[in-house]
C-alpha cells in the first residue's frame, strides 16, 4: 500500500505550504503502517510525530518500521487524551469512512494548537461523477454503513466545529499506474482525473 500510495502522498505533502516543520508536533489520523509519517520525517523533519489507527496490525507494522524517527503509534480512536498538542495533523483518504464526521470535527479542534492547521484528504463524495459505483463497491467489502456526503457537508461540518475552511483540488498531474483496477477506474482517464480534479485537500485551521 505505502508503495502505491507513496507518489500521492509525496504530492499531499509537497502541497502544503507550510515548509519548517522542525519545531512541530504532527498527527497523522488514519496511519494504517505509518508509511505517510516516515515519508513526511524525511522531507520535512519535525521534531514528534504521532500516527493514530483502529487496526491493530497496521499499527504494530508501523511501530516496527519506525526506528530512531521521533514517532509513536497507538491503536485507539479516542483523541480526547491529546488535547491541545498539535502543530498540524493530516489525513489522507479517512475521513469518509468516519461515521461520525461532526464528532470527528470537534475532536481534532480540540487536539489543534491555537494557529494549528489540520490537512484531510478526501475524494469519496457525492460530487465525483464514479461515487455510485464506488459506493456500491465499498459497502459490498465494509460491514459499516457506507456515507454518502457531499463536499459541503464537510465543510459544514469542520467549520460547526470552529475551523476556518478553505478547500483546492488534489491536482496530482503525476503518472498513473496504467494497471489501475477496472473494477474503480472503468478508463484510464478516469483514473487520471480522480486525483486531479475530483480528490479534494481540505484545509482547517484553528483560531482562536
Amino acid at each position: 500500500m505505502a508503495e502505491s500510495h507513496s507518489p500521492y502522498w509525496r504530492h499531499f505533502i509537497e502541497s502544503v505550504p507550510e515548509r519548517d516543520f522542525s519545531s512541530k508536533t504532527v498527527l497523522d489520523f488514519g496511519c494504517n503502517r505509518g508509511g505517510f509519517l516516515r515519508l513526511l520525517h524525511a522531507m520535512r523533519p519535525f521534531c514528534r510525530g504521532v500516527g493514530i489507527d483502529i487496526a491493530s496490525e497496521s499499527v504494530a507494522a508501523a511501530v516496527a518500521a519506525k526506528g530512531n524517527m521521533p514517532l509513536q503509534f497507538q491503536v485507539t480512536t479516542d483523541l480526547s487524551p491529546f488535547a491541545d498538542s498539535f502543530d498540524v495533523a493530516f489525513s489522507y483518504e479517512v475521513v469518509y469512512l468516519l461515521p461520525e464526521l461532526k464528532r470527528h470535527a470537534e475532536q481534532m479542534f480540540e487536539v489543534m494548537r491555537n494557529g494549528g492547521v489540520y490537512y484531510a484528504v478526501t475524494g469519496c463524495h457525492n460530487e465525483m461523477p464514479l461515487w455510485p459505483k464506488w459506493r456500491e463497491l465499498i459497502g459490498g467489502n465494509s460491514n459499516a454503513p457506507v456515507q454518502d456526503r457531499s463536499p459541503q457537508d464537510y465543510i459544514d461540518a469542520f467549520a460547526a466545529a470552529g475551523f476556518d475552511v478553505s478547500v483546492r483540488r488534489f491536482g496530482y498531474s503525476g503518472f498513473v499506474s496504467g494497471s489501475k483496477d477496472r473494477k474503480y477506474y472503468p478508463s484510464i482517464l478516469d483514473a487520471l482525473s480522480y486525483p486531479a480534479e475530483y480528490k479534494l485537500l481540505f484545509r482547517l485551521e484553528k483560531r482562536i
